[in-house]
């Protein structure tokens, strides 16, 4: 029973919740006890409020038996990344720094959540304030990948990626500042999509890097990450870079196939450091597209090669800023024993933060220090303008861009960990779209020969998520990629 239900797609599962054949109890519960078989060999999951999700189970529930009106996600588990406030809840970001914080408010995403009446299952584990691309920074221990539990999930939304992927979970939540929704969606083989900037509410999203962060859904299939991506969207005064644009009807829409469909494909993203298995998974599915009538066209994207420098720029120079609140005194943890008033704001911080958090201060400091920040950071934004040019450019002749998602497959825990810039690279076929503000999704499309998961990214327009979850799930229709589970999820 627990496996039949936690390996349900996600439409066979709000089917047969909205016909009654399933409670939202018996749902919350199996995936609850899934969690408790699943995750101490996953390390997905930083906190699991059961009591609290059985409440919201059942006031779901009864609302139905009564007759009432119920949102779009009653009675669905969804996981949240531990960056995203809830009320009563922990949000640490997976540091030390903020292991004793309760949220006192929801964030516009959970606020969103609830109104569609879904169930709040857990906090997932991440990167250390979402700086990482393996999921190994976490100040609460690593989260692994559910197809090789010796790998890598991907960050900084391991959690989030490993909790679906292992079933344990049928959506969650994640963050993107770039490419933390969709490289570990590629590397855990689901679908993980960064919304445009701006579509989200970031109202409680603890930052990182402010101009680049942006929230987004995970689940099995397309169906899931466009009926999630419907409820978290739209409007929130209290966010100022939130957009007051209509949410279309994703859910409505997503089996809609595109007709003429033009799909640009990126010179650039196969050029050395791509790993041959992925590449070949990767024409593979241009190829799928082509036999369902799409026109492959390539197109360039020739400031994409500036892409890692211009982010770790940017990234890191918000990043010093926005951490700077975390001195011990107005927010944070608070060294035990310091001296004079240096001393404990040194204290504290060289406590709190990791070695990944430190890394990335120290490199914004230095970006937007005087005589340099002309030099750096101001540079940066405007090569920043010529990587979205690039985009506009070539998405005037077509619908949507596709290429890998990553250049390699998961590598293995530790493999990385002393070689920092060479983490760095496998951002960079994600890390574009966060600098232009623009959609992207990683859906699955193959396997190494080594049964790990190869995903395949497809950006498009801004605000053309209808667009772009129409084109995924024309593929995902024509394959079977995302009906693929690990092991662990039937156990």
């Amino acid at each position: 029973m627990a496996s039949h239900i936690t390996g349900l797609s996600f439409s066979e599962l709000v089917a047969k919740l909205a016909a009654r054949e399933l409670s939202s109890v018996d749902v919350t519960a199996t995936f609850l006890d899934a969690i408790a078989r699943r995750d101490p060999k996953i390390g997905a999951f930083l906190h699991v409020d059961r009591d609290g999700a059985m409440r919201q189970a059942e006031g779901v529930d009864a609302k139905r038996a009564a007759g009432q009106f119920v949102g779009s996600l009653a009675g669905v588990p969804v996981a949240v990344k531990d960056v995203m406030c809830a009320v009563g809840q922990p949000a640490t970001c997976g540091s030390k720094m903020l292991k004793s914080f309760i949220a006192p408010y929801d964030s516009g995403a959970v606020t969103k959540l609830k109104q569609a009446d879904a169930v709040l299952i857990g906090r997932t584990n991440m990167d250390e304030f979402a700086m990482g691309s393996s999921g190994e920074n976490s100040a609460f221990g690593p989260t692994r990948n559910p197809w090789d539990t010796d790998r890598v999930p991907g960050g900084s939304s391991s959690g989030s990626a490993a909790a679906v992927a292992a079933r344990m979970a049928p959506l969650s939540l994640g963050s993107d500042t770039g490419g933390s929704i969709r490289q570990p969606a590629g590397l855990c083989g689901i679908v993980g999509l960064k919304s445009t900037y701006g579509r989200v509410s970031r109202y409680g999203l603890i930052a990182y890097a402010s101009s680049l962060d942006q929230i987004g859904p995970f689940a099995t299939d397309v169906t899931g990450a466009a009926m999630l991506l419907e409820a978290i969207a739209g409007h929130d005064p209290r966010d100022s870079t939130c957009v007051n644009t209509p949410v279309p009807a994703y859910s409505a829409t997503v089996d809609q196939p595109l007709a003429g469909l033009k799909i640009g494909v990126p010179v650039e993203h196969f050029a050395e450091g791509l790993d041959p298995e992925i590449e070949r998974a990767v024409r593979e599915a241009l190829a799928v597209y082509k036999s369902l009538g799409a026109e492959l066209k390539d197109v360039h994207l020739p400031h994409s090669k500036y892409a890692i420098a211009t982010y770790y720029l940017i990234a890191t120079s918000e990043a010093s800023s926005n951490l700077s609140r975390y001195d011990g005194v107005h927010y944070g943890h608070r060294a035990a024993q310091f001296g004079s008033l240096i001393e404990m704001y040194e204290a504290s911080r060289g406590e709190g933060f990791g070695d990944e958090v430190k890394r990335r201060i120290m490199l914004g400091v230095f970006a937007l220090s005087a005589g340099y920040a002309d030099q750096y950071y101001t540079k940066a934004l405007k090569v920043r303008r010529l990587i979205r040019q690039d985009f506009d450019a070539a998405l005037v002749d077509v619908d949507v861009i596709a290429g890998p998602v990553t250049p390699t497959p998961a590598y293995k825990l530790g493999e990385k960990s002393s070689d920092p810039l060479s983490m760095y690279l496998g951002d960079i076929y994600t890390i574009s779209a966060n600098l232009a503000g623009l959609p992207g999704i990683s859906i699955p499309c193959g396997f190494t020969t080594s049964s790990l998961p190869i995903g395949l990214q497809l950006q498009a327009a801004p605000f053309a998520e209808e667009k772009l979850l129409r084109a995924a799930r024309m593929f995902e229709r024509a394959t079977d990629w995302h009906n693929r589970s690990p092991a662990i999820a039937s156990t």
